[in-house]
């Protein structure tokens, strides 16, 4: 863990325990995220993206259990702290933005009472102080007359501005790691565009680690600086933006890239599609999880988990067709 690194995560495994069953949804992810990067965490539905990040802020149910070889956060480790002292740390040192902003805001509470509750929990400052606080936020993540939206209900906002305001009690207390879950999923297309060109300049100016988790490569493209391509619980790919658009390894990667909307598709000619289902995590396939899809599958792909290989310091992927192009690596 070098100095710029704030979260270093190795061998992270997640497993939920339900009905006399195991559902595998973490089984064994590792990436740093630095000081003052945006990475991205891609994938399908159920790749178990919010799993893991659940996980690292210790938010998940009873009824999960996670392990990991490395678990920090900057000089703690957090495979031993306790509940209190993970709830301290959580809203002031590292927060998470959630996926839909109509549900995540109390509709019998003021916007100003949310914003001052989050402030006053984790500072010592007074409510007139933390109420001054507030509407600092709410301008500097540009919501127009905010000693008046204070007043107002989350239903008096529209979902954008919701999810603005969201992004203002995360930031109350200037963590050092934002973790924003699909912010834009609920947002028509010219509302994305500004979330995320926010979460850039909050990025820039606050010098924030963000982990933005999607499932779309387009949002990425335009915000990080490195990418992870989950599938079945596990990393498939890793890289910086550059690497994974203009160099991708990994042929569930370069499936993602194929299925993005071109301006070049001729009239009548369809969207690729990834043909096939996600693997069952109840009973994960021994071998890679994405064999069953991958056009390229040979026999041991079926039947043994394939090794990482490095491209570069920063790119890595998970597949036996790179053997030869790569290094190998546990």
């Amino acid at each position: 863990m070098n100095n710029s690194t704030i979260l270093q995560v190795e061998n992270l495994k997640t497993v939920f325990s339900s009905r006399g069953q195991e559902v595998q949804a973490v089984r064994g992810v590792s990436f740093e995220v630095n000081k003052g990067e945006i990475v991205g965490l891609v994938g399908e539905s159920g790749s178990g993206k919010s799993v893991t990040m659940k996980a690292i802020l210790g938010i998940l149910p009873e009824n999960a259990k996670t392990s990991a070889d490395v678990l920090r956060f900057q000089d703690k480790d957090l495979l031993s702290l306790n509940e209190e002292e993970y709830r301290k740390m959580r809203g002031k040192e590292m927060t998470m933005i959630f996926q839909d902003p109509m549900t995540a805001l109390n509709p019998l509470k003021k916007i100003g009472a949310h914003l001052e509750e989050v402030i006053m929990r984790h500072s010592s400052c007074s409510k007139a102080e933390a109420k001054t606080k507030a509407i600092e936020m709410l301008r500097r993540v540009g919501i127009p007359m905010p000693e008046t939206r204070m007043k107002q209900y989350p239903h008096e906002f529209s979902g954008g501005m919701r999810q603005r305001v969201l992004i203002a009690m995360a930031l109350a207390c200037e963590p050092e790691l934002l973790i924003a879950d699909e912010p834009t999923t609920a947002l028509d297309v010219t509302i994305q565009a500004q979330i995320l060109d926010l979460l850039k300049e909050l990025e820039e100016q606050y010098n924030t680690s963000i982990v933005l988790i999607t499932h779309d490569m387009g949002v990425v493209a335009n915000v990080c600086t490195k990418i992870a391509i989950m599938y079945g619980g596990l990393i498939m790919e890793c890289g910086t933006t550059d690497e994974i658009f203009y160099e991708p390894k990994h042929p569930y990667t370069k499936a993602l890239l194929r299925a993005i909307p071109s301006l070049d598709l001729k009239e009548g000619e369809r969207l690729k599609s990834i043909e096939g289902l996600p693997p069952s995590l109840i009973n994960p396939p021994k071998g890679c999880p994405f064999a069953e899809r991958c056009e390229f599958a040979q026999p041991k792909c079926f039947e043994q988990m394939p090794e990482y290989q490095n491209f570069s310091q920063t790119h890595r992927a998970m597949c036996f067709l790179c053997e030869q192009e790569g290094e190998k690596t546990r």
